[in-house]
């Protein structure tokens, strides 16, 4: 059975900062891409962040680049978002995602985690 478990989350003041962790177990996580995705209240889910297996092909939401990162630890089986200068936009619940290609689309990712809160107050 396949399970992505996302924790990190939580409040912070904007231009603060959260390290945000998936852990996989049940799947062969080096021959995955893994994604972050984020969904605001009312709003549609959208593409954060993907990296691919090896961990390059790296790639960002415009509304995040510079101030996200993406990496993996595929000893651990672990993907990581670090975000840093948060902003009150970035108030949403954050999911990783697990797929076979790299990609923006939600539709390219079979495994889905359950999703983590994070608040940015102003």
């Amino acid at each position: 059975q396949v399970q992505l478990v996302e924790s990190g989350g939580g409040l912070v003041q904007a231009g603060g900062s959260l390290r945000l962790s998936c852990a996989a177990s049940g799947l062969a996580f080096s021959s995955y891409a893994m994604g972050w995705f984020r969904q605001a209240p009312g709003k549609e889910r959208e593409f954060v962040a993907t990296i691919r297996r090896l961990g390059f092909g790296i790639s960002y939401a415009d509304s995040v680049k510079g101030r996200f990162t993406i990496a993996r630890d595929n000893a651990k089986n672990t993907v990581y978002l670090q975000m840093n200068g948060l902003k009150p936009e970035d108030t949403a619940v954050y999911f990783c995602a697990a797929g076979l290609g790299s990609s923006w689309r939600l539709s390219e990712y079979n495994y889905w985690g359950q999703g983590t809160q994070v608040t940015v107050s102003s």
